[in-house]
């Protein structure tokens, strides 16, 4: 299977000819964001130039503004916490489940205060976070779920595909996701008011724009008295080329998909066995899509995250991707104190170590194998590899039991 096909490059070449004339210059748009909203169950799809910007305009749609406090993970790439901050809103840290290594929707309910206006849970590595509950607490305390779904494509959590449930949902389709255009992404939603805010964000606050209409008619602009910009918005429209590969991959998204969990199944044997490495959970009735293969290290081993990289390498492995630095680790975050409410009596919330005490036991201890083998014997070749690491470490550890024992028998 080829990552990039035939039929991308067939619509690429139908908007090279049409020479971006007017009359053709979003069709491509026009077909990704219709076929994405069937895909994914929703009413409305709006296309963006990357999966930062639509946090961006999904937040400020949600009326999110300054001094609101959006409650965000802090496992996960920044972009997610820097969206709130390019709203002008506050960042606050909630921890996250041990095992699935989604948002806690019990740390989440602590940390809501009387400016909290949403939260913004992630789909990490592909797993839908506890969606339900989540929109429990929402609809308690008046609040908006904007749900970060960048890895997460044709996930599925009880039955409904991930990004159908929340408020408004964002996906990305950087060059690394189980679809991409290189750059771009989608905001999904199922409310009419939200999806036109959402799309005069991303289009200029142009007024003729709406939520399932992307494009202003020429007899519209063509008017001198025509009054633009109904709101303040930013130029985050997806390009045509871009849309035009997005559309190709989006109809083979099934395909894509079903590749990376196979990539996730076959190394998943291989760990099977394993006592020291354990998988992220995934509760009954989540489908997981794999963005990456994530397991975890146990603590009691004998031997170092960088220990188990380097032996993968030396056997011939293409590497292991750890998890991001914790977001409030980060040196744009730690340290800082931003103008939050407080958080518990007398207390507000410091960027600093100690935060959120799970996602900083778990966070180094994360390998996250590659899922975008599209070379079966590749893919082979890695499992092996993995085995015979397993193997070394396992034989370590027994070895080093052994001398153990023989020390205690004297």
């Amino acid at each position: 299977m080829m990552r990039i096909s035939e039929r991308e490059r067939q619509y690429v070449n139908e908007v090279l000819d049409g020479q971006f004339r007017g009359a053709t210059s979003n069709v491509m748009m026009q077909r990704l964001e219709k076929l994405f909203a069937e895909k994914f169950g929703v009413r409305y799809a709006i296309s963006h130039i990357n999966g930062t910007a639509t946090l961006h305009a999904a937040l400020v749609a949600a009326g999110v503004g300054p001094g609101d406090e959006v409650i965000v993970p802090p496992l996960t790439m920044a972009s997610t916490s820097f969206a709130v901050l390019h709203a002008g809103a506050v960042p606050v840290f909630a921890d996250i489940d041990p095992h699935t290594w989604t948002l806690d929707p019990e740390c989440v309910e602590r940390l809501i205060t009387p400016r909290t206006k949403a939260i913004e849970p992630v789909a990490i590595y592909g797993l839908s976070p506890d969606i339900d509950r989540l929109m429990e607490i929402a609809a308690r305390h008046n609040l908006k779920v904007i749900e970060d779904d960048a890895e997460c494509f044709l996930g599925y959590n009880r039955g409904r595909v991930v990004g159908s449930v929340a408020h408004l949902a964002s996906f990305s389709f950087q060059s690394s996701k189980h679809m991409t255009s290189g750059e771009g992404g989608m905001v999904t939603t199922n409310d009419e008011e939200l999806a036109t805010a959402v799309r005069r964000f991303n289009s200029l606050g142009y007024a003729a724009v709406g939520a399932s209409k992307g494009k202003i008619t020429r007899d519209t602009i063509q008017d001198p008295n025509y009054c633009r910009h109904a709101s303040m918005g930013f130029n985050y429209r997806m390009p045509e080329l871009c849309c035009a590969v997005a559309l190709g991959q989006l109809e083979r998204l099934e395909e894509l998909v079903s590749e990376r969990q196979h990539c996730a199944r076959v190394f998943g044997q291989v760990i099977a066995h394993c006592t020291w490495l354990r998988p992220q959970h995934v509760p009954d009735g989540y489908v997981h899509s794999y963005w990456t293969y994530p397991v975890l290290l146990a603590p009691e081993v004998d031997f170092s995250w960088y220990d188990f990289r380097a032996k993968f390498r030396e056997f011939g492995g293409d590497g292991i991707y750890a998890a991001w630095r914790l977001t409030y680790l980060e040196p744009a975050f730690e340290g800082h104190e931003f103008d939050a409410a407080h958080t518990a009596p007398h207390e507000k919330q410091i960027c600093g170590r100690g935060l959120c005490p799970v996602a900083e036991s778990v966070q180094p201890r994360i390998f996250q194998f590659k899922t975008n083998y599209t070379d079966r014997a590749r893919l082979e070749r890695q499992a092996e590899v993995l085995a015979q690491t397993i193997a070394y470490f396992e034989g370590r550890q027994v070895h080093a039991i052994c001398s153990s024992l023989a020390l205690e028998a004297r």
